[in-house]
């Protein structure tokens, strides 16, 4: 916690860290709990379009490969949160303060920006895909009602308010310390539609009596288009893991002892697994239902339609889950926001200030005016991106493309090599310069089809 709110309940308690904080309570379950939060979005359900373009070998070797590339990254980054020893050292925060003692200022420059434009555009996101459950889940009562074919279309807006007014109520949740709840709830409800998803696929799979799709994937009379598709899908599937931009921000929250980084490399090879799990079963059934057919999300692109209301239930599920992944990636903005002004402005009372508020039937809440200011304006902000462009999340994937490779591969090995003192020609150092020069090129082929599915998109007229 930070602030002088933060302070006094420490001094209160009597519960120190090594670095004058309020004793960290975090540990295995709430860290694992945080990861899922963070990386099973609603994306999980589009992993079977991705497997129908790569086939029956590509999809799930690609989706494995990734999940050993993600923990290799986790690995070298969760030795990086204490400098210059990374069991005694002193703490680093946030991602960018590990960039600032491990790569200097001006590099720090780079992954600030790259970081929070991620977490910025991902928070955007959130509000579209809650509007995108919300009208499935209208459409398919109206499909249920008045048949498959009937045209049921809704505008998103009216909900994508109603989802920034929930979270400007969230956002009153100080920090990532402080939820834990959130992210059992949400990692619970992730569970929940990806179970429905794979429930539904195995279904499909046996009323057909027979696996669909191929080896190769889906056929295209170009070849210039399947090498477009299977860009996209690699990039789609790259994408679908990392969560290094807020791993640290994680690592924060844990107890010590033992120490942080063994945690937080125990908490990612468990969350990692239980990913690579659902990210198998939902691929590859959704994949086994539909083959060449397989829509760009299991249940928003309607690829079942019956039961309709278990379909509502899974999307509840997503609205939910994403209530809790919006709050996971904007905190550490608010956290960097709060440290900066509180640092910048020690004798402003609108800063640093705490104010009682009893509301009926509700505990007495601490209300800091400048916390409320800014985060109410953060996700006025993202909320009305989100309404200003709608098809924002063709964009996102571009943003992801270009920042996947610097944020969760470059910046993790090059202050690993700095924390470790690894020297150049080493094993060591071969081995992880051809690691992320070999993610560079996945990220350039990644980009390169999420640019192109832009282009297609824009030209076919449904962008």
């Amino acid at each position: 916690m930070d602030g002088k709110n933060s302070l006094q309940i420490t001094k209160a308690s009597g519960a120190y860290d090594d670095d004058g904080h309020a004793k960290r309570t975090g540990n295995l379950k709430s860290a694992v709990a945080h990861i899922i939060t963070a990386v099973i979005g609603s994306g999980v359900l589009s992993l079977a379009w991705s497997t129908a373009q790569l086939g029956w070998i590509g999809g799930p070797v690609t989706l494995l490969c990734c999940a050993i590339v993600t923990y290799i990254s986790s690995f070298l980054l969760s030795d990086c949160y204490r400098n210059p020893d990374s069991v005694t050292g002193k703490r680093n925060y946030s991602y960018m303060d590990a960039v600032r003692v491990n790569l200097g200022n001006k590099r720090t420059y780079v992954a600030g920006f790259l970081q929070f434009l991620t977490l910025y555009g991902t928070s955007v996101a959130c509000v579209l895909t809650t509007a995108t459950s919300l009208r499935a889940i209208m459409k398919s009562n109206c499909y249920h009602k008045e048949g498959h074919q009937a045209p049921c279309t809704y505008g998103g807006n009216l909900y994508m308010i109603l989802f920034g007014l929930v979270q400007i109520v969230m956002s009153f949740i100080p920090d990532l310390h402080n939820m834990a709840w959130v992210s059992v709830v949400a990692a619970l409800m992730s569970f929940t539609y990806s179970f429905i998803g794979l429930g539904l696929g195995i279904s499909t799979v046996i009323k057909n009596g027979r696996i669909m799709g191929s080896i190769t994937g889906v056929q295209k009379a170009k070849v210039a288009d399947k090498i477009w598709l299977i860009f996209q899908a690699l990039g789609d599937i790259s994408f679908s893991y990392p969560y290094s931009i807020i791993l640290l921000e994680i690592q924060d929250t844990l107890e010590s002892p033992p120490p942080e980084n063994q945690t937080m490399k125990k908490a990612s090879m468990v969350a990692i697994f239980i990913t690579t799990f659902f990210y198998l079963c939902c691929g590859c059934f959704g994949y086994a239902a539909f083959g060449d057919a397989t829509p760009g999300n299991l249940l928003t692109g309607f690829g079942f339609f019956e039961p309709y209301w278990l379909i509502d239930i899974a999307n509840v599920c997503i609205i939910i889950h994403l209530v809790g992944g919006y709050q996971i990636y904007c905190q550490p903005i608010y956290t960097t926001a709060d440290r900066w002004f509180s640092k910048k402005y020690p004798n402003s009372g609108f800063v640093n200030d705490f104010h009682k508020v009893k509301l009926p039937l509700l505990p007495a809440l601490e209300i800091n005016l400048f916390r409320f200011c800014y985060r109410t304006s953060y996700v006025i902000s993202t909320t009305g991106l989100a309404i200003l462009f709608p098809y924002f999340n063709s964009v996102l994937g571009l943003l992801g493309a270009i920042n996947f490779w610097p944020l969760a591969i470059y910046f993790p090995v090059e202050m690993y090599f700095v924390q470790k003192k690894v020297g150049a020609w080493t094993r060591k150092w071969i081995a992880l310069r051809i690691f992320s020069f070999a993610c560079f090129l996945v990220t350039m082929v990644g980009f390169v089809g999420s640019f192109e599915g832009i282009i297609r998109e824009k030209i076919s007229g449904k962008g």
